[in-house]
């Protein structure tokens, strides 16, 4: 399942969800129309410069000038923090004089040394501690977000085979995609029906009863759509693992519902691709910092993120129900889900899904 494929269906305005369904995109072919203003680019400077613009220009050559004389002496104070945070001070000085460089369209002229990736052993220092220490440099630096992008992508963790072998295991999941015409994946569906009502007559696979458990329509195979067949599996886990839960979530039995609620099944598939998207498991390697925390996680326990997806989808009901929210406000639930996960996975304590503190909610 490619960053390409994966569909984010937050909005349910109508039953087959045409209406409010969207792809989120990254191309810029929308952008037709000038961002500001609508005079060109040509017409506002074809007059001949004026002694203002000539002033303008040495002003700013001046700036650049004790710009770059700055960001030297920036890269000299990160050479001694480097050393304390066990980073190259060459990659350190590197990154903090490239943004102003770039800055001003003179990143040709300055001498960049050679640098290698860092690398660390995950065995010999957690990803979590190193990437605090960085931060912690780059605010007293008051660099901004993009720098740290920028030195991330510099740092390579060598991580250990099993872990390594756990995270492969788990993206080779997050590619397969639901096919309604595969025998097993019919079965999976069937074996969650079983799961949610044990003493009820299994339907077929086309019946309007699904839409009790929370899927749009008679078939249930046309909601997974980008959602792949890692979202059926976590809501099998889900009823193995927490029943009690589950089944409380399915007939939503806790706090004040509304009377427009979300659809159970529908819902859980969204909480999957958030999840995955929250991971950057599309990624070769994780750069958010939930991301990397989670591969602390996945080091403990193979089925870390089917318990967090248990833990995310009763901590999305709780919110819910703290916000009074209704079916249309389905999306800012999530998002503020999303947050507050990333909050609690950026506990210094938490080694194990076992440790958030939103864990505590599930039941058995």
């Amino acid at each position: 399942m490619t960053s390409r494929t994966l569909r984010r269906r937050l909005h349910h305005g109508d039953v087959d969800g045409k209406n409010h369904e969207h792809l989120e995109a990254t191309d810029w072919d929308g952008l037709n129309e000038p961002l500001l203003g609508t005079e060109s680019y040509d017409d506002r400077h074809s007059e001949g410069s004026t002694a203002g613009d000539l002033w303008d220009d040495e002003r700013k050559k001046e700036r650049l000038h004790w710009t770059l004389l700055f960001s030297q002496l920036i890269a000299q104070w990160a050479q001694w923090l480097a050393n304390i945070v066990i980073l190259p001070a060459s990659l350190f000085g590197r990154l903090l004089t490239l943004p102003f460089a770039a800055q001003n369209g003179q990143s040709n002229r300055l001498l960049q040394p050679s640098l290698s990736p860092l690398q660390v052993s995950y065995d010999s220092a957690r990803m979590d501690v190193v990437e605090l220490r960085l931060k912690r440099c780059l605010v007293v630096l008051g660099l901004a977000r993009s720098v740290w992008a920028d030195l991330w992508k510099n740092v390579v963790f060598v991580m250990p085979e099993r872990m390594e072998e756990r995270l492969r295991s788990l993206r080779q999941r997050i590619e397969v995609p639901f096919d309604g015409s595969r025998v097993e994946h019919q079965d999976a569906l069937k074996q969650l029906w079983r799961l949610a009502y044990p003493d009820r007559e299994l339907p077929s696979l086309k019946s309007e009863l699904w839409k009790e458990m929370g899927w749009q329509g008679t078939d249930p195979s046309t909601d997974f759509r980008g959602g792949g067949f890692i979202s059926l599996e976590n809501l099998i886990f889900f009823a193995q693992k927490y029943p009690e839960s589950f089944q409380r979530l399915l007939h939503k039995q806790d706090g004040s519902r509304a009377d427009w609620e979300y659809p159970f099944a529908v819902a859980g598939i969204n909480i999957s691709f958030m999840l995955a998207q929250m991971l950057d498991l599309q990624s070769a390697k994780p750069s958010s910092f939930a991301g990397i925390r989670f591969l602390e996680l996945l080091k403990e326990d193979e089925m870390a993120f089917d318990n967090l997806y248990c833990v995310a989808f009763q901590m999305m009901d709780a919110q819910w129900l703290a916000k009074r929210a209704s079916y249309m406000e389905f999306n800012d639930v999530l998002k503020s889900t999303r947050t507050q996960l990333e909050r609690e996975l950026a506990l210094e304590d938490v080694i194990n899904v076992k440790d958030l503190p939103a864990y505590n909610l599930l039941r058995r």
